[in-house]
Formats: C-alpha cells, structure tokens, sequence
C-alpha cells in the first residue's frame, strides 16, 4: 500500500503536514510525535528579523475553533537557522519553511538565506500586511500576488508553496496568479478574518480586535475552496482548515488536495497527525485502494 505524495518533485511518506504556527518548528511536539513520521513538517513562520507579536490577549477560544492574533511572532531567520534547521534534521523530517515578511525584500530576504539550507520546501505566507501597500495583505489582490509569487521563484532554490487567504472575493483568481507567477503548489486555506466580543466587559475579546478563525468550524469553507482550485489549477494544492481526523482529511483529498495539513487540532490532541494518517490507512484497507493517490480529487 503507497501513502507517499510527491509535490514539486518532492517526496513525502504520507500526505500529512502540520499548519504553520501550530507546531512551533517541532521540538514541542517531539514527546508526542515522532516527526519522522509525518508526511513533513511545516515550522511556524520565519522573518528576516525577530517579531515580536501583536500586545495580548491574542487567542481566545469560539464555537467549534479559535481565534489567534498572534501576530507571527518569531526569532527570526538567524535563530531559526541555527536551532530549529539542526533539530528537525537530526528527527529525519521532511521540512517545509513558512516564510513571512511586510514587504516583497523581507520575503526575498529570507528565501535567499533558506537557498544553501537542508530544507525541502519554502510555504509562503501572503497573509501579511503589505506595509507597502497600505496594509492590505499580498494575498487579497491577485496582481500582489503574481509579483511576491514571481520575486520570490525567482531567488528560490527549494519549490515554493503559494499559501492562500480565504478573505477574498473568488479564491479561483488567486490561486491561478501564483499558478501563472511560477509557484509549485499552493496551500489553503488560511484562517478566516473573524471577531470575539465580551459581552458582560462589552469590550473586545482580542487585543487586537480582530483574529483569524481556525478550527472545525471553517472545514466546509475550505473543503469547497479547496474543490474550486483543483478544478482551476493544474499545480498540487495542501488543504487544510478544521481536520480532526482521518474522514475530515480525506474529504479534502477527495476533493483534489494531494496532502493535508492538521492545525487548530494539534492544540487539542497532539496526537492528531498521528490519528489522521493511521486512519488513512485503515480506510485505504476497508476501500480496497492501493495507492492514496488513486483519492486524489475523484469526487467530482
């Protein structure tokens, strides 16, 4: 029986990741994974600099999910480099770097840094803030996108993933301006914009005011934006948002992801990843399917 996935010429054993900042880079999870096992690990976003985050309180639990305003912060590519590319070597991961920035150079800066590296893949995270652009993140306009999409191929030597916003207007349009820019795969989908508000404070929930909306909540809206790329683009796509186990994830590769990614879940039972690609298997058994990629967006 095959569970192994290629994307972009890249081979991973199964088709199970972790979403960015859910995992931190891995040695968290280390007790209750062997992340050799997953299909790769996607570490927590990475930026040219250390950021600090946004002021707390920034999480704060919803009906059937979260909402984070962690603001991506990180140590930064020099910490990252030194600590965190080692550890996940020495564990035999696949590894995929999530990369964030606030302007096309901070992007470029990092992904030049990631190029004499060990790591297999680079996921770009476009949900920033274009500070550039007056705050409006690369991923909401389509010809924003095709430029990082383009600036960033350009200077890589690992594929790049193409990691979507669902806070746009037709996610069809984004994925086919990276597609056409040159990514090798896209990613989604990232959190939905949402907002908590205490009602006995009546004041906002998150400093912030607003945060991203993970969970089992969002997995309808991504498995039918997931639908709507593979049947748009020609270029592999991971799904993500919501999955708990094994049936939440192969619903997104039967709606033509050719991997998962487990997030909001890891939270609740780190063992998830773990779960979901056992239950992979079993269901393979019970199907009678050979190879997982014989799933891949049948259901049309």
């Amino acid at each position: 029986m095959n569970l192994s996935v290629n994307i972009a010429g890249v081979t991973w054993k199964n088709p199970v990741t972790v979403a960015s900042g859910t995992f931190g880079s891995g040695a968290e999870y280390s007790e209750f994974v062997d992340l050799s096992k997953l299909g790769a690990v996607t570490t927590k976003g990475v930026a040219n600099i250390p950021w600090e985050g946004n002021p707390t309180p920034r999480v704060a639990e919803t009906y059937g999910g979260m909402l984070n305003a962690i603001g991506l912060q990180n140590p930064g590519i020099d910490v990252f480099v030194k600590r965190d590319i080692p550890y996940l070597k020495s564990q035999n991961a696949t590894i995929v770097v999530n990369v964030c920035g606030k302007t096309t150079e901070d992007y470029v800066e990092v992904v030049e840094r990631l190029g004499d590296e060990p790591v297999d893949m680079l996921e770009i995270n476009v949900s920033c803030p274009n500070v550039k652009e007056g705050g409006i993140a690369f991923g909401q306009n389509p010809d924003a996108l095709y430029d990082i999409t383009r600036a960033v191929k350009a200077k890589a030597k690992q594929p790049i993933i193409m990691k979507l916003s669902p806070n746009v207007t037709d996610i069809t349009e984004m994925a086919r301006a990276a597609e056409a820019a040159g990514a090798d795969a896209v990613s989604l989908i990232n959190t939905l914009t949402g907002m908590k508000i205490d009602v006995e404070r009546q004041a906002f929930v998150l400093a912030n005011k607003t945060g991203g909306l993970s969970g089992p909540a969002i997995k309808p809206v991504a498995v039918r934006m997931v639908y709507q790329v593979a049947n748009a683009v020609k270029i592999p796509i991971i799904g993500m948002g919501g999955i708990r186990t094994a049936a939440d994830a192969l619903e997104f590769i039967l709606a033509g992801a050719t991997a998962v990614s487990v997030g909001t879940c890891n939270f609740v039972n780190p063992q998830t990843t773990m779960e979901v690609i056992a239950g992979i298997e079993d269901y393979m058994k019970r199907h009678k399917v050979e190879d997982i990629n014989d799933l891949i967006g049948i259901v049309k």
